[in-house]
């Protein structure tokens, strides 16, 4: 996002950045918790969770480069959910107060901001309609989008390097802990999905495509 500032605007904004480090499992934000800072993954991984009913749902999964709630530090609210660390991360926060003067000084961050909102909110759309569907497809689904933002080439397959818990997985697909545990058992039997100690392997993406997708074929069928 700040890729657009020269030098010396880049060495105007540095006093005013703070590094934290979270360790794996621990909180960057609580849902409900009010916004005083923007912050940035540049290391590491961080998944944002959404309270429902008797269970958390995995918003998403943010990267390096990515912002983590900044819809609710721009719009002034308190967090609409919790975020916290899937691995050792790095995390750059910025006040509010500094950012928005930067962003008056800077309109084409602006812009930058404006095509993060279309994405995210195509990106919570997706989300709501991939819970209509069954859990398989959900985790299929998910895995899939897993794979083509930060999938590896290995051989003819896609390996994930982050590591998630069944709890992780059941988070993702708004599922239980149980059924987690039942699909990727199974998939790890069939060779759909190889649990490694650093990530996944996708031997075949069509493969795990075509399970996300068949069974909606089935469905309207």
């Amino acid at each position: 996002m700040f890729s657009c500032l020269n030098p010396a605007e880049r060495g105007i904004l540095l006093p005013h950045c703070r590094i934290r480090v979270f360790r794996k499992g621990e909180t960057v934000f609580t849902e409900g918790d009010r916004t005083t800072e923007l912050s940035f993954v540049v290391f590491g991984s961080v998944k944002v969770l959404k309270s429902a009913q008797d269970r958390n749902v995995l918003v998403r999964l943010l990267g390096p480069g990515e912002p983590i709630g900044i819809v609710a530090s721009l719009q002034s609210i308190p967090y609409p959910a919790s975020a916290i660390a899937v691995e050792p991360s790095t995390v750059l926060q910025i006040p509010e107060r500094d950012f928005f003067g930067i962003i008056d000084r800077h309109p084409e961050i602006t812009r930058q901001l404006l095509q993060l909102f279309v994405i995210r909110q195509a990106e919570l759309a997706q989300r709501l309609q991939d819970m209509m569907v069954s859990v398989e497809r959900r985790v299929a689904r998910a895995l899939l989008v897993l794979g083509k933002k930060i999938g590896q080439r290995e051989g003819a397959g896609t390996f994930i390097p982050l590591w998630l818990n069944r709890q992780d997985i059941a988070d993702l697909a708004g599922t239980t802990i149980e059924t987690a545990i039942r699909i990727m058992s199974r998939w790890g039997k069939d060779g759909v999905v190889i649990t490694r100690e650093h990530g996944f392997l996708i031997p075949s993406m069509e493969r795990l495509r075509a399970i996300a997708e068949a069974r909606e074929d089935e469905e309207s069928g």
